[in-house]
């Protein structure tokens, strides 16, 4: 990790779970973090709660499903910090739905945070690395276990998200081999957790006692386990490629 010291990196969904527990120990670890989400008090809150750290948090208001916003919030790196080293895409969402009665505007918020602004995101870090100069950069995204299969779980309508995460999954291999055959030297890795402790759950719409019903009869891991694997990942050396990192909590069922 030394060598990421000082360098920027841009974490999306950084007011809560992953992305919150992430950006903190980028900022232990000496980096310069841009923390983006629609909620930025969370990230304005966890950036003081950092001043006497090695690297900074610095908090940017956007909604990653909105291409103006995304467009201001690079260009305020760029000029602030002369741009991207690093993108974690951990920014995500769910709601309830089935695909028997829809409704169509919750299959669109799956598809235009989980796909369509990660993909937009990941184009805007890739031309800021290329006019920085940023040849050895990586970007990874947190795509989860439902991106690989379909488990049976009765009670939560899955099919819809699950079927963005799948899509996460090509994506991530497809950007893989464009930037092989450009011969460029950034690297893309996935990470895909297993159930894990956070509040996206309630966020989705479900109800806190389903959301507890999940959590009572289902191992789950903490947002920690997920970061160590992220640092893991960061901590390899530029001719290490790990493209995909599945992460499951010991005795989980699917």
């Amino acid at each position: 990790m030394e060598r990421w010291s000082g360098r920027v990196a841009l974490v999306t969904g950084a007011s809560s779970g992953i992305g919150a527990e992430l950006a903190t120990q980028l900022v232990k670890s000496g980096l310069q973090v841009v923390g983006i989400a629609r909620r930025v008090e969370n990230i304005e809150k966890l950036a003081q709660n950092l001043q006497n750290e090695p690297g900074n948090l610095h908090p940017v208001k956007a909604d990653i499903t909105c291409e103006e916003e995304v467009k201001a919030a690079f260009a305020w790196v760029q000029s602030n910090l002369g741009g991207v080293d690093i993108l974690v895409n951990c920014a995500g969402a769910d709601s309830i739905n089935t695909l028997i009665d829809g409704p169509l505007e919750s299959w669109k918020l799956i598809f235009d945070v989980n796909v369509l602004a990660r993909s937009n995101v990941t184009k805007e870090a890739l031309a800021s690395m290329k006019e920085k100069g940023v040849d050895d950069g990586l970007i990874i995204h947190i795509n989860g276990i439902l991106g690989h299969s379909i488990p049976d779980i009765n009670f939560l309508s899955i099919y819809m998200y699950s079927a963005a995460e799948h899509a996460v999954t090509v994506l991530t291999e497809g950007l893989r081999r464009e930037l092989l055959k450009i011969n460029s030297k950034i690297r893309i890795s996935s990470v895909s957790p297993g159930l894990v402790k956070t509040d996206f759950f309630s966020k989705a719409g479900n109800s806190d006692e389903l959301t507890d019903l999940m959590y009572q009869t289902n191992p789950y891991l903490e947002t920690k386990d997920v970061v160590d694997a992220i640092v893991y990942i960061l901590g390899t050396p530029p001719h290490v490629q790990i493209h995909e990192l599945i992460i499951k909590p010991t005795g989980e069922k699917y």
